[in-house]
């Protein structure tokens, strides 16, 4: 029997390894993959806890819902920002975006 504590588990595991690929890797396209990973880690905790604890409403569904919305619209500001920069300066590595420095 599967219960809260699998989804909750493996919830925690898939937002650790979101968080490792966002914080570890150079590459803004990875990074941007990073914190897609940890979104659906969200979403996932947020529906099974609304199946375990209320499973006659729907809040967790609809919260996930938002966060994808909210997870689509990052990506899609998030991908025409590299595309300009790779225009620009011919590389996704995060280490060159270096335009703020002192």
């Amino acid at each position: 029997m599967i219960g809260l504590n699998h989804f909750l588990v493996f919830s925690g595991t898939l937002f650790c390894i979101g968080l490792f690929g966002a914080l570890a890797k150079r590459n803004a396209i990875a990074i941007l993959m990073g914190l897609e990973v940890m979104l659906t880690a969200v979403n996932v905790n947020l529906v099974a806890i609304s199946r375990y604890v209320t499973p006659e409403a729907l809040v967790g569904q609809v919260f996930a819902v938002f966060v994808i919305a909210v997870a689509a619209a990052e990506v899609a500001v998030g991908l025409a920002l590299i595309v300009a920069i790779y225009r620009n300066r011919i590389s996704v590595n995060v280490e060159d975006f270096d335009w703020l420095k002192w």
